[in-house]
């Protein structure tokens, strides 16, 4: 039975008016593990995210347009709203990425959450200090990705309703009578 609920669910993650638009979540997650990053994609797609996976931490930096030697083809405009990553991947950790992205200027405030089956409680602390959301033990499970999804969903709604308020006020401030532009307005008519 669950085999035959997975599809429609996997439906309903593709519709783009779950959350208004089609792009809202857009997860990048890189794993050099084929089978964890099918597994954490397949959690993420029903999750309702759009989801990019990667193999490695130096092509998630290409992706990023953050790699000096090859960058991104238009990564100016690339929205990625939560990087998952897996901490030991052979060349760079997903400490060492974790580090890079927060020190980017255009990344920066981007949560970044790092997956491990090992619980190492040194190395969890030290990537939640370098600024790490999360630290999610593996196998990562469906409600880890649903309250880092609902987290991100609150967030997201918190920043879109202050940069709304803040346009309310200064439409509010461009036509009230007490406003320099409206006085300016009064004093040219003839």
């Amino acid at each position: 039975m669950a085999e035959v609920l997975l599809p429609r669910k996997m439906e309903m993650a593709n519709d783009p008016s779950k959350f208004g638009s089609p792009d809202l979540l857009h997860v990048l997650a890189v794993d050099d593990s084929h089978v964890d990053r099918k597994f954490i994609e397949r959690l993420l797609r029903v999750s309702s995210c759009k989801v990019t996976v990667v193999d490695s931490a130096t092509r998630a930096l290409q992706y990023l347009g953050l790699d000096v030697e090859v960058k991104s083809v238009g990564f100016e405009d690339l929205k990625v709203n939560l990087i998952m990553t897996d901490y030991s991947m052979p060349g760079m950790t997903g400490y060492e990425l974790l580090k890079k992205i927060k020190e980017s200027s255009a990344f920066r405030e981007v949560p970044v959450v790092i997956m491990s089956s090992e619980n190492i409680l040194p190395r969890i602390d030290r990537c939640l200090e370098e600024g790490a959301e999360d630290f999610l033990l593996k196998p990562v499970k469906l409600s880890d990705v649903k309250r880092l999804r609902d987290s991100l969903m609150k967030v997201e709604d918190l920043s879109f309703t202050k940069s709304t308020q803040k346009r309310e006020l200064e439409t509010e401030n461009v036509y009230s009578f007490d406003s320099p532009v409206q006085s300016q307005l009064k004093r040219t008519k003839i």
